[in-house]
């Protein structure tokens, strides 16, 4: 991509309005807080001591809008408690630019490093360097210090007291991970009606996980239905995806077709209707006619062999969906959730056991090539050099272009540049209606601190639906409080616009002259996905040679590693194609095939996954040595793939061939999926060789696409082999 196409997606994406659900009664909840410090400082002292809270309160809230799992009061006091401390280390080095500058850098650093512990992280300390700049401009003695420090800390407990006083939709976000789960399986279960390899995004599925995570105190008030429902979700996916494949499901024409759709669509209808149920806390009402149709009638079911078993077990998982989202009308056999009445919950550490995590954290990142240090180096220079340029500057307020700086740099490019052209346009939209409203009003403390509170409970409605719509009232919410505090609009405004452009113009400087590209990284992406794909495959295959509880929790964990792989690779790759640099080791197209083989190989070993049999099942002998050859054939890929050599598949070719000669093959249907995933691996092999000697890669593709045509034509499942 060229910088000049680059720049019009930035300025695009910018300025995007994103469709999103609107909070207003957070947004008020918020907005009152902030209100009570400011209202509370005019009326006990000063409107000084009034902007110092309303920093405190509006930071405070903002940090409580982040997507985050822990309690909202939590990270309200948190970022109260950064802000209170970066304000007072603000005011002691603040004397002397031989004091400050050093602090500033360093606090910017730690800053940007907080990166690594998560984007909450990251945006909360980001505004802690902003606190530290605004408080050059206030006395410097230490009593001083301690008195706004505190004053902003308050602006926390303000807010958290709010939250705690007012709660408003209780795990309200953990039960819209666990919906948008159950959600997304739904979708996916229509997809398949049609195209029975429509591909699956597991975010949803991440995120759902990530929710479960949960400290002890949180375990003990967390509602009943958000225990099992992600875990049916989970065994539901595989299912639907082994009933609706053609080659170990279904038939790909005819009356077992036309019965898998209908058990598709019914599937879909009871999974949307317990995702209802969650999110909004009521009772799941699902159409009777899909509760007809989710009856397996023993006598007259026209699916049999492997997609009957599906079927089968669909049914049952389903069961048990409605019956812990509370239906209590499932009509039919409704089966006892399964499962360990008391099984452990995922366990996320708490505020003071999370100091070794934050630093393991940290000193994983600490190495070259890591983007959150470049990101941190980037933001401990810019701020520097920002201060020093400002405060050269014939105008006041220097510490907006540090500021501005701070708060649109994130690690990637694509974030960075379009925060600077959102933050730029938000602020002259802003500063505009802010302005024209001051010259109408005239001076008055109070009047300007009803319209920062009435310019904060507006930001924070937008705040989800894109960062220039937020920051147009930001930007009024600082012009109000600067009003407040005896700041002409004329010696304020026009500087805010111009030092505001200076700042952003650094933002997007320092990301060209010391970036974070992802598209070098591709390759390494690329094969630690092939990797961690191959380990679930073979522990997978495992199950069948030896189907134990060990390999099952093998294959459990196997499966979140490839999920991480896979969202990595996703991450690297969005982030790739909005570059302006030229590919290395993987052209945009070799990406683009790469992708498409290992979604295949990672949907056979998912199939594969849906039939794994019970610890007092027959086992298949011959998966164990196929499951030996592709991991380390997978392994050794891996390696290839990041030096740029072409993979090899002898092992697996003569494993499975071994397997297809063997006397009294008892597992057909395991046997179909492994060939689907050698299949796979010969299409990421196709992708990724580029060397004409060894490879005639422009043929291979030409007889890949052939073949996937040919196949569309014998059995009209033309999407399911494109896939593979």
């Amino acid at each position: 991509m060229t910088w000049l196409r680059a720049f019009g997606e930035v300025v695009r994406s910018g300025l995007t309005i994103e469709e999103t659900r609107l909070e207003p009664l957070l947004a008020l909840r918020t907005a009152a807080g902030v209100a009570i410090v400011i209202g509370s400082a005019l009326w006990l002292v000063s409107p000084a001591y009034a902007a110092s809270a309303a920093l405190g309160a509006y930071s405070a809230g903002g940090a409580t809008f982040q997507r985050t799992w822990r309690p909202r009061k939590v990270i309200a006091l948190g970022a109260g408690a950064g802000l209170a401390l970066s304000t007072f280390a603000g005011y002691l080095a603040a004397g002397r630019l031989v004091t400050f500058l050093p602090l500033l850098a360093a606090w910017a650093f730690v800053a940007g490093m907080a990166w690594a512990v998560g984007s909450t992280a990251g945006i909360v300390a980001a505004t802690t360097v902003g606190s530290m700049l605004v408080t050059i401009t206030l006395p410097t003695s230490v009593g001083r210090a301690l008195e706004h420090a505190g004053v902003i800390a308050l602006g926390g407990v303000a807010q958290a007291v709010l939250i705690l006083l007012f709660p408003i939709r209780r795990w309200g976000a953990h039960r819209d991970a666990l919906a948008d789960a159950l959600a997304a399986v739904a979708d996916y279960a229509r997809r398949l009606r049609h195209d029975p390899a429509a591909p699956f995004d597991p975010e949803p599925l991440m995120a759902a996980r990530d929710a479960a995570a949960v400290t002890p105190s949180q375990a003990r008030t967390r509602p009943p239905v958000l225990h099992g429902p992600r875990g049916l979700a989970e065994r539901i996916r595989p299912v639907v995806a082994a009933l609706a494949d053609p080659d170990v499901g279904a038939p790909a024409q005819g009356p077992g077709r036309d019965r898998a759709r209908e058990l598709l669509d019914a599937a879909a209808d009871v999974l949307d209707a317990a995702a209802r149920s969650i999110r909004r806390g009521t009772p799941a009402e699902v159409r009777p006619g899909s509760m007809d149709v989710l009856r397996v009638d023993e006598e007259h079911e026209v699916l049999e062999g492997p997609a009957r078993q599906a079927a089968e077990r669909l049914v049952e998982l389903l069961g048990e969906a409605l019956e812990i989202a509370g239906s209590g009308g499932a009509r039919g056999r409704t089966p006892t959730p399964s499962g360990p009445v008391g099984a452990q919950f995922l366990v996320r550490p708490t505020m003071f056991r999370l100091v070794p995590v934050v630093v393991r954290a940290v000193r994983h990142e600490l190495r070259r090539d890591s983007p959150v240090l470049r990101h941190a180096v980037r933001l401990a220079a810019v701020t520097t050099l920002g201060y020093l340029i400002a405060a050269r500057l014939p105008l006041g307020h220097g510490y907006w272009v540090p500021i501005a700086s701070v708060m649109v740099m994130r690690p990637d490019f694509h974030r960075t540049y379009a925060r600077a052209v959102a933050r730029l346009a938000g602020t002259l939209a802003g500063v505009a209606l802010a302005t024209g409203m001051v010259r109408v009003l005239g001076p008055d403390a109070h009047v300007f601190g009803a319209l920062a509170v009435v310019s904060a409970g507006l930001s924070y409605t937008l705040i989800r639906t894109g960062y220039a719509y937020s920051q147009c009232f930001t930007a009024a919410y600082v012009v109000f409080l600067l009003g407040m505090g005896g700041q002409a609009w004329e010696q304020t405004v026009p500087e805010r616009v111009v030092l505001t452009l200076l700042g952003g113009a650094l933002a997007m400087l320092a990301y060209v002259v010391f970036p974070a590209w992802e598209t070098p990284r591709l390759p390494s992406r690329l094969a630690d996905w092939l990797a961690a794909n191959g380990r679930y495959a073979a522990a997978v295959l495992r199950n069948y040679a030896e189907p134990t509880r060990e390999h099952h929790a093998d294959m459990r964990r196997a499966l979140l590693a490839s999920r991480e792989a896979r969202a990595a690779w996703q991450e690297a790759y969005d982030r790739a194609r909005q570059e302006p640099v030229r590919p290395r080791g993987l052209t945009s197209r070799e990406a683009q095939e790469a992708q498409e083989a290992l979604k295949g190989f990672g949907r056979a070993a998912m199939l594969m996954e849906s039939h794994v049999p019970r610890a007092d099942s027959r086992v298949v002998p011959e998966a164990e040595r196929f499951a030996e050859a592709l991991e380390a054939d997978t392994a050794q890929a891996a390696v290839d793939v990041r030096e740029h050599r072409n993979p090899d598949w002898g092992r697996v070719e003569e494993a499975l061939h071994a397997w297809e000669g063997a006397a009294g093959d008892r597992s057909p249907v395991v046997r179909r999926e492994a060939e689907l995933q050698k299949q796979a691996l010969e299409d990421l092999a196709t992708a990724v060789s580029r060397t004409p000697l060894e490879r005639d890669v422009g043929s291979a593709r030409e007889e890949q696409r052939v073949r996937a045509a040919a196949a569309a034509e014998g059995d009209g499942s033309g999407p399911a082999r494109r896939c593979r």
